[in-house]
């Protein structure tokens, strides 16, 4: 089984248990004060992620059979980190403005930097995601994925609008059931979904919380004031319960909402969507929303259309039947790709929070069961 040290405690408790670091995964871990012990352990196989090491231990760690992924300079996040990110990690420095944050800075530096032919900057974009989706399978680890259940929709549903509302409720009542909720991480129906999962409140808590987020001004206006209203909200209620985000430098103008306590960004799109519908076991649900919410559906589609007899399929909800049948008429194309299909059963087409709900475990209880054996 592969071994991971992503800390100095957990370096040095590994090797007080005995054991070496052959074939051992250390990630982004400062080792300049362990000459000594990294001198008298085994370490063929081993690979050293980003960790800060003397120069003398370097060459000596490698000429013994060790690989080393040197730290990358001049960057404004850690292509190895060990671990998601989170809302006060990205939104620092916010007193001084969002474009002082961590967020705005590796936005800053993939709109300067990724481009192609780049090397460099491909190779830390690259090594970054790894990482990310690494950390987010280690988040999960203990989850039973079934228990996943991811809520799309638009980044235009305004604070406080029955949408707004319908989606964290929903998120709400999902997470009282035991279930962990995942959202495209960004704004409109994305934070509805993440505040209402996070809410560890009453219903009536979470309309209050609602309405004090209603007062200021949207995202698309003012960044910097409607992330502080978010970090206020967050702080005057108890949202700590675990929801996750996973958003992308790629739409860089959308910034990622601070109800999601746990947040896997990506810079490459095209991964960050195969990670985030491949996570929801449980079923996903579609408020509507625009071209990307659109793409979400069909990207979830295909490996529900060509399921063989041995593969799981998740149920997909569409909520609001006016908007899926005229306004956006997906519908009509999903219910017939679906027709004769081992996923007919598996999507419904609703009107409320409650009736989704029960289609999630209708289309759970409706979806034949993989083959064994």
């Amino acid at each position: 089984m592969r071994i991971d040290l992503e800390s100095l405690d957990a370096f040095d408790a590994h090797l007080a248990s005995g054991g070496s670091l052959a074939g051992v995964f250390v990630q982004s871990v400062d080792l300049s004060g362990r000459s000594t012990a990294l001198r008298s352990t085994e370490v063929k196989g081993a690979v050293f992620l980003g960790c800060a090491l003397r120069p003398t231990d370097a060459s000596q760690l490698a000429r013994r059979g060790a690989l080393i992924f040197p730290r990358l300079p001049d960057l404004p996040f850690d292509p190895y980190r060990p671990e998601l990110y989170t809302p006060d990690e990205l939104y620092d420095h916010l007193a001084d403005g969002y474009p002082a944050t961590t967020d705005a800075a590796i936005f800053a530096w993939q709109s300067a930097q990724l481009r192609p032919g780049g090397l460099a900057a491909d190779l830390a974009a690259a090594l970054h995601d790894h990482a990310i989706t690494e950390a987010l399978q280690q988040t999960l680890a203990d989850v039973e994925l079934s228990r996943v259940v991811g809520i799309m929709g638009g980044h235009a549903e305004h604070r406080g609008s029955g949408p707004y509302r319908a989606s964290a409720e929903l998120a709400h009542r999902l997470a009282d059931q035991g279930h962990i909720v995942l959202s495209g991480g960004g704004p409109g129906a994305m934070e509805a979904a993440n505040l209402g999962a996070s809410f560890d409140g009453t219903d009536a808590e979470l309309q209050a919380a609602i309405d004090d987020l209603a007062t200021g001004a949207p995202w698309s206006v003012d960044i910097t004031g409607w992330a502080r209203s978010a970090q206020a909200v967050a702080h005057r209620y108890r949202c700590t319960r675990l929801s996750l985000g996973i958003p992308t430098w790629f739409y860089g103008h959308e910034p990622p909402n601070l109800f999601a306590t746990r947040i896997a960004k990506f810079f490459t799109n095209a991964l960050r969507e195969d990670v985030l519908l491949r996570m929801c076991r449980g079923g996903l649900v579609y408020l509507p929303g625009a071209a990307g919410t659109v793409q979400e559906v069909f990207q979830a589609v295909t490996p529900n259309y060509y399921a063989a007899a041995s593969d799981p399929v998740a149920p997909l909800v569409l909520v609001g039947s006016e908007y899926w049948t005229e306004v956006l008429p997906v519908w009509p194309l999903l219910h017939s790709l679906a027709a004769g299909r081992r996923m007919a059963d598996a999507i419904r087409l609703v009107d409320s929070t409650d009736e989704a709900i029960e289609a999630l475990s209708a289309g759970r209880r409706a979806a034949p069961p993989p083959a064994h054996g």
